[in-house]
C-alpha cells in the first residue's frame, strides 16, 4: 500500500510540473491583475517617441492612477489608465482632470482619455501586436481608430 501511495504522489508531481513548464503568459492576460507598465506606442513612424514618453510620465504622476498606457496615432493620442481602488468613486472627475491637464500642456494634440478596462486591455493587445513584424503601422493605425471609436461608444 505504501508503494502505491508513493507512485500516485510521484505521478501527480510529474503531472503538475509538466503543466507549468511551457506556459508563456502575455501581458494582456495579466493586465487586470498586475501593473503592465507598457512602453509608449506610436503608430506613425514620423512622430517622436520622446513626446509620448513625456505624456505618459505626466499622467503617471497623478496620484490616483497606478497604470498608464499611451498610444499615439496620426491624428489622435489615446491615454488609458487604471484608477486605484479607493479612488474609483471619483473616476469621472479624475478623467476630467487628466483631460484638462493634457489639453493645457499639449494644446496642439487631440486626446482620447479613458479609464475603461476594456479599452486598456485593447491597447495592451495593440502593443503586443506591434511587437511582431507581421503587424504594419497601417494596421496599427486602423486598430487605434477602432479603439478610439469604442471609447466613444462606451460613454
Amino acid at each position: 500500500m505504501n508503494y502505491i501511495h508513493r507512485l500516485i504522489l510521484f505521478a501527480c508531481l510529474i503531472l503538475l510540473s509538466s503543466c507549468n513548464q511551457h506556459q508563456q503568459v502575455k501581458d494582456s492576460q495579466l493586465a487586470f491583475m498586475k501593473t503592465t507598465n507598457l512602453n509608449a506606442v506610436i503608430t506613425d513612424r514620423n512622430k517622436s517617441l520622446d513626446r509620448v514618453k513625456e505624456i505618459k510620465r505626466d499622467v503617471s504622476r497623478v496620484p490616483e492612477l497606478y497604470d498608464v498606457a499611451v498610444v499615439e496615432g496620426e491624428k489622435n493620442t489615446l491615454v488609458v489608465y487604471k484608477v486605484k481602488h479607493m479612488h474609483r468613486f471619483r473616476m469621472k472627475k479624475i478623467e476630467k482632470n487628466v483631460t484638462e491637464m493634457l489639453e493645457k500642456k499639449y494644446p496642439n494634440e487631440k486626446f482620447t482619455v479613458s479609464s475603461d478596462y476594456k479599452i486598456f486591455l485593447e491597447s495592451v493587445r495593440l502593443y503586443e501586436r506591434m511587437k511582431t513584424a507581421k503587424f504594419s503601422h497601417q494596421d496599427a493605425e486602423k486598430r487605434l481608430k477602432e479603439i478610439v471609436k469604442m471609447t466613444k461608444d462606451t460613454k
